[in-house]
């Protein structure tokens, strides 16, 4: 909400949050496969959201469209871009799931069975990893919100959707130089969840012409949201200018 909010203060408009991305009447916090999360994205904007109503009104037409993605969400908003890679003006990834840092991920073993066990019992929770809260968010006292919150998610990932994401950052991390559009990478120094040396090998790897990375000593994964103030105005202010930088002048 606090990203809304700071674009809708400096005059960008904003649609929040990925679709079916919270209560579910399903199995919560369940990938069957990675890829109808993107494809159920690009259905959802084309066909469903505001932004086809918007750009037929004259005024709009030609007004820029930005992809922003935190985490999980900067590996659909490079997804989305491989499928269509004319389709958006620019991207905004903070801390980007580009591949999965080493010491959260299961031994080899473990992952050659649990590949076989995803297929059985895809809804177990049972995938060993680290406290993802204390990993990724340095104020304590967002930390204790996020454990207070009953949307937030704090067990262990399910099996399938475990298997799912780790692949999906093994296909991202060996796709990087296929990216083609404007990007600015936002990533903690500190950032114990999302490796930023991946971040920097999507920077020198992209072949866009128009490339940006801001890495931030100190800083840990959950940027936007789980540093001090003071912090999350410095990320904050970096993509702003970077947006203003694009947008500023173009019709």
């Amino acid at each position: 909400m606090l990203i809304v909010i700071i674009f809708s203060s400096c005059d960008f408009s904003s649609m929040n949050e990925m679709h079916a991305h919270g209560v579910s009447r399903n199995y919560y916090i369940y990938c069957q496969q990675i890829d109808v999360i993107g494809e159920g994205l690009t259905k959802f904007i084309k066909n469903k959201s505001m932004l086809p109503l918007i750009q037929e009104k004259e005024e709009y037409k030609n007004k820029r469209k930005f992809l922003l993605g935190e985490s999980m969400g900067g590996a659909i908003v490079l997804m989305l871009h491989r499928k269509e890679p004319t389709n958006w003006n620019g991207a905004i990834l903070v801390a980007p799931m580009c591949k999965i840092v080493e010491d959260m991920k299961p031994p080899p073993i473990v992952i050659s069975i649990l590949s076989k066990l995803s297929n059985v019992i895809p809804t177990w929770r049972i995938i060993p990893s680290g406290d993802v809260i204390d990993r990724a968010i340095k104020s304590e006292e967002w930390r204790e919100e996020v454990r207070n919150n009953p949307y937030c998610y704090k067990g262990r990932p399910r099996l399938k959707t475990g298997y799912e994401l780790f692949m999906a950052s093994l296909d991202i991390e060996s796709n990087l130089n296929k990216v083609t559009l404007p990007f600015i990478i936002v990533h903690g120094g500190d950032d114990a969840v999302t490796d930023p040396s991946v971040s920097e090998a999507l920077y020198t790897l992209a072949e866009s012409k128009d490339k940006t990375m801001k890495l931030y000593p100190g800083m840990c994964h959950a940027l936007t949201s789980g540093e001090p103030s003071d912090n999350i105005d410095i990320v904050f202010s970096d993509i702003i200018k970077w947006l203003d930088d694009r947008t500023c002048g173009v019709s």
